[in-house]
């Protein structure tokens, strides 16, 4: 259903799209300007050159258009999180849950990792969806700050590497 791949420089104006609108509403809450959008990319490209690797990021392509992106990052030797976004317009088509999946398979065989995080504000249920879908399950709550000081109780999610 989609491509994952690695970013370019030439993403940059797809990111500050994919970053706009309702798409920030329960991240930043602010647009990403181009200049902004290059640096994120700089700094992907960066890490990725890094030895031992501890963060992937890749752009999310559906008819080869990228509608969005998708990190994975190493915790610990053995633990590693998930975050996502997609453009607002591509919402509901079930590409979050498919990259989702993507990466928590490669998580698993190709970073070595026994265990994926991910969390959610919770006035962005959806996004809880998502990570049910691609097999994770519901592990509480964790308190993140707000721009105003405040506490957020983000809904957690984990899923473990099954052996056989």
């Amino acid at each position: 259903m989609v491509t994952l791949r690695a970013l370019t420089l030439d993403d940059a104006p797809a990111l500050t799209r994919i970053y706009s609108g309702a798409s920030v509403r329960y991240t930043t809450g602010r647009a990403l300007p181009l200049d902004q959008a290059q640096e994120k990319i700089r700094s992907a490209l960066a890490r990725a050159a890094e030895t031992p690797r501890a963060q992937w990021s890749w752009g999310i392509l559906a008819a080869d258009e990228m509608i969005g992106l998708i990190a994975l990052r190493r915790r610990s030797p053995v633990m590693g999180t998930i975050s996502y976004i997609l453009r607002d317009d591509t919402w509901g088509g079930g590409y979050a849950t498919n990259a989702a999946e993507q990466v928590v398979a490669f998580a698993f065989a190709t970073a070595g990792l026994e265990r994926v995080e991910a969390m959610h504000h919770p006035a962005n249920p959806a996004s809880g969806r998502v990570l049910a879908k691609a097999g994770f399950t519901h592990t509480g709550t964790t308190d993140q700050p707000a721009a105003d000081g405040s506490a957020v109780p983000y809904e957690t999610y984990a899923i473990r590497h099954q052996t056989s």
